[in-house]
């Protein structure tokens, strides 16, 4: 099936899934959305068992998508830009100490916690599966999912500065997420082989900190370029641009991608910039069309993650160490963000229990799911891409269903 055979059936479905949700569920549209995909393929099995024909066609779509490409080098930068674009950046800025530890600290803490305890938890259930790779199982799990997160704290009510936390925790960990599971990968791949302190530090600090510097510059090109015209169309098509040709560059120059799209688009979202090189027409222009790019892009997303339970190998096993991965992994996020709350809560003015906030508020997404396909045969990859599904989806329709009145039971007081 040819790219816009592709292309075209999951425009088709995902308006037609977001029409049933916005028309009966009227869920958030992430959550509706996977709601909805998996009853479909559900139904698809069942009608399997009788006739195959349109179970077969599923199964080729889905095949036919590399999802970890499509997602980490394509749609996760034209997300993360367009969720960035419109974060507060003043508030951004206050809460920026709390948020670089959440993103840093709190991401690999986080790991080798999981890693751990899920090297414990599988040899209890009879499965052998070396340290490294439960590492790298917490390497890619760790981090909180921004386009799952965005999509329903605009619902949720959240004071502002609470707000800020989350998301600009979710925007940053996952590149930080991505450097870390991509060293442990490197290590785990080459098991024989010695890997210095001083390489890993090297990779680390090309990718996280050569990302932001990519962004700023980005940033403040595509701003010194719009303050010299008054344009819309060109001024929407130069945001575009720095997305697409950063993108490019950053996979080119081996940076963090996601890390240079973030901080790009908190430059050109600022208030600053927009009040400077932009007119109130063009802002308009600027953020329908990022909008519009985030609504299509997140409804294709989950819909490709409602459909790829079609390519797993549901042994029983493997779902049972999925459910039980659950609890442990709100268990190491809590724990993770424990040091970095009580440091700054003394500093900065927290919401009260910020930290079991931010625990259930952390939902896992297709950032997970792409990184577990990227996993090897000898890294038990089937293995840990159910646990990983099966985790994503928990943590999107139950804590994201959740998270909303939860914030607002223990943060009325503070209304």
């Amino acid at each position: 099936m040819d790219y816009y055979s592709i292309a075209t059936i999951l425009i088709v479905l995902s308006a037609l899934f977001g029409y049933l949700n916005e028309r009966f569920l009227k869920l958030p549209i992430t959550i509706g959305l996977m709601v909805i995909t998996i009853a479909f393929t559900v139904i698809v099995v069942a009608i399997g068992q009788f006739d195959d024909t349109l179970l077969l066609q599923e199964k080729a779509l889905i095949t036919g998508i590399d999802f970890e490409t499509v997602l980490l080098d394509i749609m996760l930068s034209f997300l993360l830009f367009a969720g960035a674009l419109h974060t507060n950046f003043n508030q951004l800025k206050v809460q920026r100490w709390p948020i670089l530890a959440f993103a840093t600290l709190g991401v690999v803490v986080s790991t080798f916690l999981v890693g751990i305890g899920m090297f414990y938890v599988l040899k209890l259930m009879g499965l052998q599966v070396d340290f490294i790779y439960c590492l790298l199982f917490g390497a890619l799990i760790s981090p909180t999912d921004p386009i799952a997160v965005l999509g329903i704290l605009k619902k949720a009510g959240a004071p502002k500065k609470l707000e800020t936390k989350i998301v600009g925790e979710s925007l940053f960990n996952d590149g930080v997420g991505v450097v870390v599971f991509l060293t442990l990968f490197a290590i785990a791949a080459k098991p024989e082989a010695a890997i210095a302190l001083t390489d890993i530090a090297t990779l680390f600090g090309q990718e996280v900190i050569g990302g932001i510097v990519l962004g700023m510059f980005l940033g403040w090109i595509t701003y010194r370029l719009m303050r010299s015209i008054d344009s819309y169309e060109i001024e929407v098509v130069l945001t575009l641009a720095a997305v697409m040709g950063g993108t490019m560059l950053a996979h080119q120059f081996h940076l963090s991608a996601p890390l240079a799209m973030v901080t790009a688009g908190l430059i050109v979202g600022n208030d600053t910039v927009r009040n400077s090189a932009m007119s109130k027409t063009t802002e308009l222009y600027v953020d329908k069309f990022w909008e519009l790019v985030d609504v299509l892009f997140n409804t294709i997303l989950f819909v490709l993650i409602g459909m790829e339970m079609l390519v797993l190998t549901l042994e029983g096993q493997f779902v049972y160490a999925g459910l039980i991965a659950i609890p442990l992994l709100l268990l190491c996020r809590y724990i993770s963000l424990f040091i970095p709350i009580t440091f700054f809560a003394k500093r900065l003015d927290f919401v009260p229990k910020t930290n079991l906030i931010m625990t259930w508020g952390g939902l896992r997404g297709g950032i997970s799911i792409a990184l577990a396909l990227s996993l090897t045969k000898d890294m038990h990859r089937e293995l840990f891409l159910v646990i990983t599904y099966v985790v994503v989806v928990v943590s999107i329709i139950g804590q994201g269903l959740t998270v909303e009145p939860l914030i607002r039971r223990l943060t009325r007081s503070k209304a």
